[in-house]
C-alpha cells in the first residue's frame, strides 16, 4: 500500500498529552456538544436508523448507548462489533461500497490508515473545540476525533504463580525469561488492536532488530495467540494461562469480579492507542450520523468512558482515575508515534504473521 504521511509537526506523540482528570477547561462560547445541529434535530424527529461499526467491548456499548437512546428514541442504532483488526479489515474491504455510517471507538491507528485511503469524511462534532489537540486529526475540519486511551497490561494469576513458585513479571523483559515457557497468552496483532499496540510499543521502544529478537524469545514462552484482546485476561483469571498480555480495562474487570489476578503495567511503559470516532465517506451521509458523533463526545458518554479508562480526550469536572490504574496514568505510557504505527502496520503484521502465526488460535 502506498501511503502519504503527514509531516513531523503533525505526528501524534505522547509528549504533552494530559490525563483526563483534573480541572475543566473554561467554557467555550461555541455550542455545547449535546446541542444538535438543526439538520440533526430535524432528523431525530422522525424514525431513522444508522449502522455503527465499533471495536468496543459489548458490555461497554450497551451502557454507553443508554443516554443516546434516551435522547433520540426514534433513531435505531445498528451496532456491528468485532476486534480492532477484524473491524479494520472489514471496513477496508467495504471501501468501494461502505456499509457503515459511523465508526465509534476504533483504534486511531486504524483510522489513520483509512484516512490515507480517503475513506473518512471531514466532520467537526459539536464540542470538538474541547477535545485536547493530541486526540484529534490536525485538519481544520477533523476526519477523526479520539475519546480515550487504552494500554498494554500484564494480567497474572497469583494462585497459579504461587503453585509454580514463580515471581510475578513486572516488565516486557521479564516475559522473555525461560521460566515462563508455555505460560503466556497474548492477542494476535492482526486481529486485535491490543496485540498490535503491544507489538508496536516493542518496536518503537527497542528498535526493529532488537524487538524482533525479543519477540522470538516471547514466542518460545507463548501458549497461544488469541483472536481477542480481552481473552488473555480472561484466561489468566480462570488460570487457563497463568499470564495474559491484555489491556488494563479487561484485567481490572476480572479483578473486580473476584479473580485472583494482579494487573501490571510494564515498567518500560505500556503500549497504547486511542479509541476514536469518524464519519464514513459515502454517497449518502445521513444527518443522524452527525448527530451520533455530536453525542459521542458530549458530557454523558464521556462520564461513562471515564468509568473504564483513566485518560480521556476532554477534561471536565468530576473526571476520575478509575480503581486499578496508575495514579499518574500518562507517565506509565510509552512515548509512541501513532503515525509511524499506522504507516508500518501492514508490513509489521505481515512479518509477525510469517514468524509467529503457528501458535494462533483458529479464527472464528
Amino acid at each position: 500500500m502506498k501511503t502519504k504521511w503527514k509531516s513531523l509537526g503533525s505526528m501524534l506523540l505522547i509528549t504533552g498529552l494530559l490525563a483526563g482528570c483534573g480541572t475543566a477547561k473554561p467554557a467555550s462560547t461555541a455550542p455545547t456538544s449535546n446541542q444538535a445541529s438543526p439538520a440533526a434535530t430535524a432528523a431525530a424527529s422522525k424514525a431513522a436508523e444508522i449502522t455503527v461499526y465499533s471495536a468496543m467491548e459489548d458490555e461497554q456499548i450497551k451502557t454507553y448507548l443508554t443516554s443516546f437512546k434516551a435522547q433520540y428514541p426514534s433513531i435505531k442504532v445498528n451496532i456491528v462489533r468485532d476486534s480492532t483488526g477484524i473491524m479494520t479489515a472489514k471496513l477496508i474491504a467495504e471501501k468501494e461500497n461502505p456499509q457503515a455510517d459511523v465508526i465509534w471507538g476504533l483504534a486511531a491507528t486504524s483510522l489513520l490508515v483509512m484516512d490515507d485511503q480517503k475513506m473518512l469524511e471531514p466532520y467537526a462534532p459539536k464540542g470538538v473545540d474541547k477535545v485536547l489537540p493530541e486526540f484529534k486529526d490536525k485538519s481544520s475540519i477533523p476526519k477523526w476525533v479520539g475519546i480515550d486511551i487504552w494500554e498494554t497490561a500484564i494480567i497474572v494469576n497469583k494462585v497459579e504463580m504461587e503453585k509454580r513458585h514463580l515471581a510475578i513479571p513486572q516488565s516486557y523483559e521479564d516475559l522473555g525469561k525461560p521460566e515462563y515457557k508455555g505460560l503466556i497468552a497474548m492477542p494476535n496483532p492482526a486481529s486485535s488492536g491490543t496485540g498490535y499496540l503491544t507489538v508496536n510499543a516493542l518496536i518503537q521502544l527497542y528498535g526493529k532488530d532488537k524487538a524482533w529478537t525479543f519477540m522470538d524469545k516471547l514466542h518460545d514462552n507463548m501458549m497461544m495467540y488469541t483472536q481477542s484482546g480481552s481473552k488473555p485476561a480472561k484466561m489468566a483469571a480462570s488460570g487457563e494461562a497463568p499470564i495474559g498480555i491484555s489491556y488494563g480495562y479487561s484485567g481490572i474487570q476480572e479483578k473486580k469480579k473476584g479473580s485472583p489476578v494482579e494487573v501490571i503495567f510494564p515498567k518500560e511503559g505500556s503500549g497504547w492507542d486511542m479509541e476514536a470516532n469518524a464519519l464514513v465517506s459515502k454517497k449518502d451521509i445521513k444527518p443522524e450520523s452527525k448527530l451520533f458523533l455530536d453525542w459521542a463526545i458530549s458530557a454523558e458518554p464521556m462520564k461513562e468512558y471515564n468509568k473504564n479508562y483513566a485518560i480521556l480526550s476532554i477534561k471536565q469536572d468530576g473526571n476520575i482515575i478509575p480503581d486499578g490504574y496508575s495514579k499518574d496514568p500518562v507517565s506509565q505510557l510509552s512515548k509512541l508515534d501513532l503515525y509511524q504505527a499506522a504507516r508500518d502496520r501492514e508490513s509489521v503484521l505481515a512479518d509477525w504473521t510469517k514468524k509467529y502465526d503457528s501458535k494462533s488460535e483458529p479464527k472464528k
